[in-house]
């Protein structure tokens, strides 16, 4: 059988979404091909920016132009925001947008089959009255049809009673409410049972227009959609994480976000904060380590949230004790407790991150994105506390811009004089080691000469090692769209002000990590690409965050130390391995202990 293609576009939360699916898909049995090999190829979108949508569409239709007989379904932020736009490209077989994500690995299993009645975890749907004429004649006898029921717009048939009832029309004046699982997902729907599935109104209150919920078949061209406005399917749970195609993945624990920054569509794409629970993320934590996991990525859409939407219950223990640096948050044992009340836990990210440290064997747990205010005293304190040995030094702090006036039209929870409070907190915290980043955004609607001058300054004077540039891109429903059309920055500009903020970024890159030359730093190896094999290399990356080249062939997923001796033309460190006697070696590594 032909195997699956995952693509991803945007964000580590997106790509961890990708790799759900994937593991789903691999347990299923599938194994993983090229797109042009692939049987069905999964389009895994962004829709931050124009360009990211841009870049989808193209890879689609590369796809299909390669390989015309694969069943592409696309799914992602683009999805949830255009479903229609994507549902009319031709190879499109399914759109299935963030509300309906969940659901994605089974939409795309049930494509690999080539009758017309697919499984989706054991249950069989039927498209509409000429299969259930087959059921009726026996062609489908074979397979068991076991009830009817509404996912997402598609009707499953109980048998052939019903069946016959649909051809009658004796079900036409009844509509039918049942609450069904699937997967471990609930569906509950009112269902016209005497209409097809693509005759099903879509939500009133739906923030995507969508025709139907599923397309009409009769529609050439035009693919199923699954998406609306209540996210009621949309976090997909990852199949148990192990080191192999990713040797740090990531593990999404957060959904969503509930922020309304002018310039950003995602409340829209992927609806409010959610989070899963804590018993989940320590199971896999746990499995991941049984399985030899070194290092581990926390990521979300907006992580810092993590932990705010769920009741005491969901956190596990009511207190988690851990050794304290807040002298005023000590009981008499010299410990910590995260706290909101008198009985109740404070379900927070800096709480789960010391759940993992204390309760797991994880040798190394990384933060992916974290907004400035949400860097509270707690997280701070425990990268004081374990920054360096359990916990990477790395902190990845979102900025967008540093004019105050700018930062207002933008809606953001913060003014330029706390993100560098937040910054100065962090260093203190994890030492000069830390390497931090931040994301700028050039060109917002009505940024003056002098508001980016700002930017320049803020930036100029923060200890950042990296940056995420972005130039300002409109996105349809969010009201820096309106400001757009009111102040647009013209297109030569917003490119002379991004160059101004690249140079600035290439010289802040390079300062940082010549500040290791010499050094010996703690990294893990990583899948090394091919090229770079052959010359007799092993990619890695060290604990705080900086990309090396290690002299000599080495398996991926083994903590290192590393002698940093320069820098490459890339800007990769270049390194050879050091062993425990501080002797430089080249085809050896010494396991750090942890």
């Amino acid at each position: 059988m032909p195997g699956f293609h995952v693509e991803n576009f945007g964000c580590r939360a997106a790509r961890a979404d990708g790799e759900a699916m994937s593991g789903h898909l691999r347990a299923s049995g599938l194994g993983q091909s090229l797109p042009e090999a692939a049987g069905v190829v999964v389009v895994n979108t962004c829709s931050v920016t124009a360009e990211a949508d841009r870049a989808a569409r193209a890879f689609i239709r590369r796809a299909h132009r390669l390989n015309p007989a694969a069943r592409i379904v696309v799914t992602g932020c683009y999805a949830q925001r255009a479903p229609d736009e994507l549902a009319a490209m031709p190879g499109v077989a399914a759109v299935v947008g963030n509300s309906h994500k969940a659901l994605a690995p089974e939409i795309a299993l049930s494509l690999f089959s080539s009758s017309g009645a697919h499984e989706v975890s054991g249950l069989n749907f039927i498209r509409g009255a000429s299969e259930a004429r087959a059921v009726l004649s026996g062609s489908l006898e074979e397979t068991p049809i076991r009830e009817k029921l509404e996912v997402s717009g598609l009707n499953f048939i109980r048998g052939a009673s019903e069946a016959r009832a649909v051809l009658s029309g004796s079900l036409e004046e009844t509509p039918i409410r049942e609450k069904h699982e699937v997967s471990g997902h609930d569906f509950s729907r009112a269902v016209d049972a005497s209409k097809p599935p693509w005759a099903l109104a879509p939500a009133a209150s739906s923030l995507v227009t969508v025709q139907s919920l599923l397309t009409s078949p009769g529609s050439p061209g035009h693919a199923p959609i699954w998406a609306d406005d209540r996210f009621a399917h949309s976090f997909l749970e990852e199949a148990q994480l192990a080191p192999g195609g990713q040797t740090r993945p990531n593990l999404k624990i957060q959904e969503g976000c509930s922020n309304r920054c002018t310039f950003c569509v995602i409340p829209q794409t992927r609806g409010s904060s959610r989070s899963l629970g804590a018993a989940a993320v320590l199971r896999q934590v746990e499995g991941f380590v049984a399985a030899g996991g070194k290092e581990l990525v926390l990521s979300g859409i907006n992580l810092g949230r993590w932990g705010r939407d769920l009741a005491a219950d969901d956190c596990g223990a009511q207190y988690l004790w851990s050794p304290t640096l807040s002298p005023e948050k000590r009981r008499k044992d010299g410990a910590r407790i995260f706290v909101t009340g008198a009985s109740s836990p404070r379900r927070s990210l800096a709480w789960l991150v010391c759940q993992i440290i204390e309760s797991t064997a994880l040798p190394r747990l990384r933060l992916s994105s974290i907004e400035p205010m949400d860097w509270d005293a707690d997280l701070i304190g425990l990268m004081a506390e374990f920054g360096g040995s359990r916990l990477a030094r790395h902190a990845h702090l979102p900025l967008q811009s540093g004019s105050d006036t700018v930062l207002r039209r933008m809606h953001r929870r913060y003014r330029p004089w706390h993100y560098a409070d937040k910054v100065a907190a962090l260093l203190r915290a994890a030492g000069p080691d830390l390497t931090l980043g931040a994301d700028v955004m050039a060109g917002f609607p009505g940024e003056t000469d002098r508001e980016f001058e700002e930017t320049l300054a803020f930036v100029r004077a923060l200890p950042l090692a990296y940056l995420h540039l972005f130039p300002f891109s409109p996105r349809p429903g969010t009201r820096a769209w309106a400001l757009h059309a009111e102040s647009p920055i013209p297109a030569a500009v917003v490119n002379e002000r991004m160059a101004a903020l690249r140079a600035m970024a290439e010289e802040k890159s390079r300062n940082h990590r010549s500040r290791f030359i010499g050094r010996t730093l703690e990294a893990i190896t990583l899948g090394t690409p091919a090229a770079l094999a052959r010359r007799g290399r092993t990619s890695a990356l060290t604990e705080n965050f900086l990309p090396v080249e290690i002299e000599g062939a080495l398996l991926a997923n083994r903590l290192v130390r590393v002698t940093v001796h320069g820098l490459n033309r890339d800007m990769t460190l270049d390194a050879t391995l050091r062993t425990a006697g501080n002797a430089s070696i080249q085809y050896e590594a010494t396991a750090i202990s942890v």
